[in-house]
């Protein structure tokens, strides 16, 4: 056998691939970048939400009437229970708008936290198959949510407008609108600790249902809290931080009585608003390396 002569061996060339900006996947990013693709990514975010808000009831026969259907009934169901048999409607001015207001508003919020808890459950095939920022889910959960409730809360006001005895239309109405974004930032944070501690414990789903009808009845939905809590100041105290409690009253004042609404609510609400969801996103984005996880 025979050297291989050097100027005849085929000659190896030798490539060089930057990585600098590659890097590990699952892995969490910095927070600034983090916000940054979530960022990048908000069109495809909108455009999902908007195409399944009008297509969760398809399968039913009255369709997106339920939107506006399923808070008409339970405002009924609870003013036959609560304003007729239990006699909570005595010493409440307009106790059908009071009811309307409760049911609808809080519905907004109760539907965030139940769809909060199985939103990363729910989208772990796509978490596996794509690399995206993760709270792009609990985003679009809200944001669905939120597009449900508009056509609730313009039927809200078409109704108090339309039942007797019919709230007048007021300068206060200018506030209802500060409540709502309030409220919808205060539910963006709830959607996005609500994800992260379903995807930690699946079974918390199950507990939901119960926490949902405790905090129902402790924001005053279909009675006064006023009326339970005279004389336990302290009681009453506790009601006041409740960030629902305070929206279901500045609503009721700025749409029913034609008032702006105790000064502390709104600071206790803006406070709920700006830290809730602040705190609710660094703690879901704590949690990323875990959503694609068994």
């Amino acid at each position: 056998m025979t050297a291989a002569d050097p100027a005849t061996s085929p000659r190896t060339s030798t490539t060089y691939v930057d990585v600098s900006d590659l890097h590990p996947v699952g892995v969490r990013p910095p927070l600034g970048r983090y916000v940054a693709d979530l960022w990048r990514r908000r069109s495809f975010v909108v455009a999902d939400s908007r195409a399944r808000t009008f297509t969760s009831n398809r399968d039913m026969l009255l369709g997106n009437a339920w939107l506006v259907g399923k808070p008409l009934l339970d405002g009924a169901t609870y003013f036959v229970i609560f304003g007729l048999l239990f006699g909570a409607r005595e010493g409440i001015e307009n106790f059908i708008g009071f009811l309307l207001i409760g049911v609808f508003l809080f519905g907004y919020s109760s539907r965030s936290l139940t769809t909060g808890i199985g939103s990363v459950v729910a989208g772990r095939s796509l978490i596996r198959t794509f690399s995206f920022p993760r709270a792009a889910i609990p985003v679009a959960t809200w944001l669905r949510e939120t597009f449900t409730s508009l056509p609730t809360v313009l039927t809200l006001i078409v109704l108090v407008l339309a039942i007797p005895p019919r709230a007048p239309v007021t300068m206060t109405w200018l506030l209802f609108p500060v409540v709502l974004v309030l409220q919808a930032a205060f539910n963006l944070g709830l959607t996005l600790y609500a994800a992260r501690f379903g995807s930690l414990i699946p079974d918390s789903k199950v507990f939901v249902g119960a926490f949902s009808r405790l905090w129902m009845y402790g924001s005053g939905v279909m009675f006064s809290i006023e009326r339970l809590t005279a004389g336990h100041p302290r009681v009453m105290a506790i009601c006041e931080i409740n960030p629902l409690y305070c929206v279901l009253e500045l609503a009721r004042d700025t749409l029913l009585y034609g008032t702006p609404g105790d000064l502390k609510l709104w600071l206790v609400l803006g406070v709920w608003a700006v830290v809730t969801p602040l705190l609710g996103f660094v703690y879901f984005w704590h949690g990323e390396e875990q959503y694609s996880r068994e």
